[in-house]
């Protein structure tokens, strides 16, 4: 069975513990600030491979485009190229210059992934947590992308790892209710403040507000904590709008982690868990799917429709070689 993972993704069995390297480092895509910085790692002798970009979390006033994990080996060893990015943070600056930020790397990398190997219309635009959100916003509201000069049309697919504010009106409502019913003091600086402190900002910054049938919104895969109460219903809220609006989706609700671990262990899974899911009644076929959403529901898009698919079993896998054919 660990020849049948490896077939189909660069499992954590066929891996060493060896971070790669950005073949270009802290490479500027815009001038205002110094945060304003990218690496790209990328396969040797690369060709117009399909490009990841990443945007990390960090609550939107933390984090580095240096917290990848294992995720630059995993996709390079996969045959894309993998960008990171960091953006400017909360408080120094507000969400609306964050989400300019990541328009104009985006732009950057459209402009010039071929240099380094890249397919610059075929991005996969992920995130964890806050850049999740940011994923997802970007890849809804295309306003920031069109006044770079660049269209979704090159964005292929979405995946965001454990967000939770897809729609902040209703995140802010869950969390300020908690908080008053348990007697709880208030968060200074919660998702109210973070994002404009503005019922109207608060909509506008959240991805649901912006899907809309004939925009070229890509294909999207939500992945989140099982457990989780306020991730899982985020998603399911999210993939509700998506689906209404005829867009692929495909929400995995993963067991036995956490917010930050999920993140750490994209790419991996194991033969016993392989083995796990078939005991439980999958077939291999179906576990291909899950294991392989990327390619199946983003990329190939085998489903043919908005489709909902909500699979609890320990670390879903984002790599299938059918990727580079997409």
């Amino acid at each position: 069975m660990k020849h049948v993972v490896c077939l189909f993704l660069v499992a954590a069995g066929c891996l060493t513990e060896v971070h790669a390297q950005p073949v270009a480092g802290d490479i500027p895509y815009a001038t205002a600030h110094e945060r304003q910085v990218l690496d790209v790692y990328a396969p040797a002798g690369a060709k117009n491979l399909p490009v990841v970009f990443w945007i990390h979390g960090g609550g939107w006033q933390s984090g580095d485009k240096s917290l990848v994990s294992l995720k630059p080996k995993i996709f390079t060893e996969a045959g894309f190229v993998f960008v990171s990015i960091n953006h400017r943070l909360l408080p120094s600056v507000d969400m609306a210059v964050i989400v300019r930020d990541v328009a104009s790397a985006v732009r950057w990398v459209h402009a010039h992934i071929a240099e380094h190997g890249g397919d610059p219309n075929r991005l996969l635009v992920m995130g964890h947590s806050s850049g999740g959100q940011l994923a997802a916003l970007t890849c809804t509201d295309d306003r920031a992308l069109k006044a770079e000069g660049v269209s979704l049309s090159i964005i292929k697919g979405c995946v965001s790892v454990d967000a939770d504010t897809f729609d902040i009106p209703a995140i802010i409502e869950m969390a300020e209710t908690r908080w008053r019913v348990h007697g709880l003091p208030r968060s200074t600086f919660g998702h109210r403040e973070k994002f404009g402190n503005d019922p109207a900002k608060h909509r506008d910054f959240s991805a649901v507000t912006h899907v809309a049938k004939g925009k070229g919104i890509p294909p999207f895969l939500l992945l989140h904590v099982a457990e989780h109460p306020d991730t899982t219903a985020q998603a399911r809220r999210f993939a509700a709008v998506l689906e209404a609006a005829g867009i692929p989706v495909t929400v995995v609700g993963v067991r036995e982690t956490t917010h930050s671990k999920l993140n750490d262990n994209l790419g991996e899974i194991t033969t016993e868990e392989f083995g796990a899911a078939r005991k439980a009644g999958l077939s291999d076929g179906e576990i291909v799917e899950v294991i392989s959403v990327v390619a199946l529901n983003i990329f190939t898009n085998i489903l043919g429709k908005a489709t909902r698919v909500e699979i609890d079993f320990p670390k879903v896998d984002l790599l299938d070689t059918t990727l580079r054919a997409a």
